[in-house]
């Protein structure tokens, strides 16, 4: 039960539990609450609390405040605001509590020990160039909330902010003649923003009617009196260091339309109705026009009379006409801003007049090409009816004979593109008008005009420089022009100017003159600076100049030698045998060069023809022999230095004989040759040798190898007891050399040795002065029968043998002893 009330109010009767929630009740009122046990029997006693309770949430610490914002830096203060916690916690907040954190500390520390209710704060006295952070909590009854989330980092230092614009006119501004019109705002920014107003991008300057007010916080463009010629887009800008803004607005300055554009044509003239057409007005006035007030008037009479105030087209037809009577036509133009003064037409009297075309004015020919040319003429007056066809004809000059140009309609164009010409030929245009009635007399003849693609003046010569001179001339050179006008070049006129001068002189009077992208200005004076310039000219024209970039002192010019080698001066150039050797280079050098040849640094032989021309030099050798090899010199030479290039000729033939033939290890059978390479392999690599016999007793020659590499053979198959000769020659790509011989017949048998010491020497018999001595025949004889044995004796100690006799015979008896 409430409180204040006596009467208990069920909550629940099936609960189970010993406990229960207590639903519906109101916040902030007191209640009592009772209790009581329940079974099969019956109900029990109640028990109730000893005291009210009051409805409310339970009481904590605030949540923490939101949204923390920095809204102003300055270099020594910082201005936050924040918003309440969602929740303070069951009870009101009593203060808030803001901290600030200097970046590089580790602590938070009050900013301010009073008590601050006040969302926004300005912390002062800082220090410029610092970066704090901060963050602020909340407190209630039962303490401080958690602090809201840090600022960023913030530096003190003066606020830039970009400029805004707040804009009092729309997009589009309409305004009528006379009246005032003014475009008003507001804006900010820091630094100030400096405000600027173009229109069509054009700045505007203040004038009589044209005030611009500008204060810190608003900007006003205000015009008096406007004209027509105020339209135009608008736009203010709003500009400072930190960026810009743009407002623009499209103002109209509107005015009744000027009158429709005279003359007033009569198209078509009848004895009841006439045609007529106009132009409409130059200005509409800033406003589409939206219909034209017609009226017509009797020449005679004063009053003007409606005729159609309905039309938007430019025609009209006048009905309702007498015959015979002439007429005035008056013609109105209207928009939404009123009605433009009238245009009049001159008296037309009604009356049929049909009749063929007016002839056409003389036609002119433009786009003239190898093959066509396009004929234009103006429409002639159509004698009441109107024009459904041109007639083109076309002839050649000295012929008396027109030809149609198409049998196609040409209509309603006044021009028309005469194909099927031929190149070179000239020819005149004429043209006719048809209408229902008939065909115009011709208009007169075009101009003539030859049919070729058209010459325009040639584009000026490219690069033209001063390739040579001498003490009283200047060599000029230059390229072709790029564009030639479809014109062939006629040639150049080259013109110089003395350095200081203002007057050019000409070199050459016609172009004709230099067909060529080259001349030579003489006549100049030695020691003085000109400046040279070259036109192309065709049959449109001169060009525009191309001068020489810089000025040319007229002097003779020293250049040093310089030798262009050709490709037969590389380093080494290779000739057959019996052809001709031919060296060549290009030599320039200004005064030309000295030029001198050489061979082993003597001089050139005889047979050598040399030539020696401007631009370079030649040696000529014919029947080449392999002694015309070695290393030839080409020495050019003048006051400005010299240069020297060499070549080593070689030329190419069979080699020479080869050296050091010489026979070994002969036997009955065989011998072993060996020699030593030419002194001389002709240029070429030695790809073999030849190797020969010959028996003495024979006039013929045997080869016994043409295919050796090696500078060795074994010659074989030789007859024992038979002299031979051998020889040898070398062979490469050109041929096989001279031989070379052994200079003695070679006896094919086994070579001859001593023979071994006799076997088995001993004594048969001794006496005072004499020994009887035998032995045994040696082992090998070599090679030829033993002729005899020599004996010698030596006494007991001495150092030398005496030979004693040489015995035929195994014994001997050596006396004398």
């Amino acid at each position: 039960r409430e409180s204040d009330h006596r009467g208990w109010t069920p909550v629940s009767c099936t609960v189970t539990r010993q406990n229960a929630t207590v639903q519906g009740l109101t916040e902030g009122k007191a209640y009592f609450f009772r209790i009581a046990a329940e079974n099969i029997i019956g109900m029990g006693p109640f028990t109730e609390t000893t005291k009210e309770i009051v409805i409310r949430d339970p009481i904590t610490v605030p949540d923490r405040p939101e949204d923390l914002e920095v809204k102003a830096v300055t270099k020594n203060s910082v201005t936050l605001t924040w918003n309440p916690p969602k929740y303070n916690g069951g009870s009101d907040i009593t203060m808030y509590i803001l901290e600030s954190r200097l970046i590089g500390k580790e602590k938070f520390h009050r900013v301010t020990k009073e008590k601050m209710l006040d969302r926004k704060y300005t912390v002062e006295g800082l220090k410029e160039g610092d970066t704090y952070e901060y963050r602020v909590s909340a407190c209630n009854i039962v303490g401080q909330g958690k602090p809201s989330f840090c600022t960023k980092p913030i530096t003190c230092k003066d606020e830039i902010a970009p400029p805004s614009l707040d804009l009092d006119f729309r997009d589009k501004l309409i305004v009528r003649v006379g009246e005032a019109f003014s475009l008003t705002g507001r804006y900010s920014g820091k630094p100030a923003p400096k405000v600027t107003w173009l229109k069509d991008d054009i700045v505007v300057k203040e004038n009589d009617r044209t005030k611009i007010k500008t204060t810190p916080t608003t900007l006003c463009l205000g015009v008096l009196k406007s004209v027509r010629d105020d339209s135009g887009k608008y736009c203010v800008t709003v500009e400072n260091s930190t960026g810009s803004r743009k407002g623009f607005c499209q103002v109209s300055v509107v005015d009744r339309p000027s009158p429709p554009v005279g003359p007033v044509i009569f198209d078509e003239v009848h004895k009841d109705h006439m045609i007529v057409s106009w132009k409409p007005p130059l200005d509409d006035g800033g406003s589409e026009i939206t219909n034209y007030i017609i009226e017509k008037k009797d020449a005679h009479k004063d009053i003007w009379m409606p005729v159609t105030s309905a039309t938007v087209k430019t025609t009209c037809k006048i009905p309702k006409l007498l015959e015979g009577r002439e007429y005035q036509i008056r013609i109105y133009a209207e928009n939404l801003y009123g009605i433009s003064d009238p245009l009049i037409s001159d008296e037309m009297k009604a009356k049929d007049r049909f009749r063929v075309p007016d002839a056409p004015e003389q036609p002119t020919i433009k786009n003239i090409t190898k093959d066509s040319a396009v004929v234009v003429w103006n429409k002639p007056y159509d004698g009441g009816k109107p024009i459904t066809n041109y007639i083109v004809e076309k002839k050649e000059t000295m012929a008396t004979r027109w030809v149609k140009v198409t049998k196609d309609t040409i209509f309603p164009s006044t021009q028309f593109k005469v194909p099927d010409l031929l190149e070179g030929c000239e020819y005149e245009f004429r043209v006719s008008a048809e209408n229902e009635i008939g065909v115009s007399d011709p208009s007169p003849p075009s101009k003539p005009i030859f049919a070729r693609d058209p010459i325009a003046k040639p584009s000026p010569p490219v690069n033209p420089e001063a390739v040579d001179k001498t003490k009283n001339s200047v060599d000029l050179s230059w390229q072709p022009p790029r564009h030639d006008g479809n014109g062939k070049i006629i040639g150049y006129l080259v013109e110089y100017q003395k350095v200081g001068d203002e007057e050019w002189k000409k070199a050459n009077l016609t172009a004709d003159s230099c067909p060529e992208t080259k001349y030579k200005v003489t006549g100049l004076t030695e020691g003085l600076t000109y400046k040279f310039r070259v036109r192309a000219v065709n049959a449109a024209g001169e060009s525009e100049p191309a001068h020489v970039p810089d000025p040319v002192e007229v002097k003779d010019r020293l250049e040093p030698p310089e030798l262009i080698l050709d490709a037969n001066m590389a380093r080494e150039q290779h000739v057959k045998a019996g052809d001709t050797l031919r060296l060549s280079a290009v030599i320039k050098g200004v005064p030309f060069p000295k030029v001198s040849w050489k061979k082993e640094d003597h001089e050139v032989s005889p047979k050598a023809d040399i030539e020696i021309t401007g631009v370079g030099s030649k040696l000529e050798i014919r029947n080449t022999v392999h002694e015309d090899g070695g290393i030839y010199s080409l020495t050019v030479e003048n006051p400005a230095g010299s240069k020297t290039v060499s070549v080593k000729v070689v030329v190419l033939d069979k080699p020479g004989p080869p050296r050091n033939l010489q026979v070994s290890e002969v036997r009955s059978d065989s011998c072993y040759l060996t020699w030593m390479e030419p002194e001389d392999d002709g240029g070429s690599v030695i790809t073999n040798y030849v190797v020969e016999r010959k028996d003495v007793a024979s006039a013929q020659w045997v080869a016994i190898s043409s295919s050796s590499k090696k500078r060795s053979h074994i010659a074989k198959y030789l007859i024992e007891g038979t002299q031979y000769l051998f020889r040898v020659a070398a062979e490469n790509q050109y041929g096989r050399g001279p031989y070379v011989e052994t200079p003695k017949p070679i006896k094919a048998i086994d070579p001859l040795h001593p023979p071994g010491p006799p076997k088995n020497l001993h004594h048969i018999d001794v006496d005072k002065t004499e020994v009887s001595l035998v032995w045994n025949r040696p082992d090998r004889d070599g090679g030829a029968e033993i002729t005899g044995y020599l004996v010698e004796y030596q006494e007991d100690g001495a150092d030398d043998w005496t030979k004693f006799q040489t015995v035929p015979m195994l014994d001997c008896v050596v006396t004398g002893l």
